[in-house]
């Protein structure tokens, strides 16, 4: 009977987990869109992808810190790396590579 306990309890957390990364994809996939739209960029793929995942405490709580990366263009040939930072679905940063904005 334990088997079964324990068992549905990690069924539970990777169900959790996966409805808790969609919502904070969609999410930061919003927030790229609306910093780009911003600073007057093209958001390129519609969409965000997961460049990493850690366990972080920030402000004395501890959750999951996701840093999502997203492509955008300033003249419509080169691309741009972009990046939003967040701990669960709380944002702590939003990142445009600025140093080839510049350029």
């Amino acid at each position: 009977m334990t088997e079964i306990y324990l068992l549905l309890g990690i069924v539970g957390a990777g169900m959790w987990f996966w409805f808790d990364s969609l919502r904070a994809r969609e999410r930061a996939t919003e927030l790229a869109r609306r910093s780009c739209t911003r600073d007057d960029l093209q958001f390129l793929d519609g969409t965000v992808m997961l460049g990493g995942l850690r366990l972080r405490r920030v402000d004395g709580r501890v959750g999951l810190l996701r840093i999502y990366v997203f492509a955008f263009t300033a003249d419509g040939t080169s691309r741009r790396f972009g990046y939003v930072s967040m701990l669960g679905t709380r944002v702590l940063q939003i990142e445009l590579d600025s140093e080839q904005l510049a350029s």
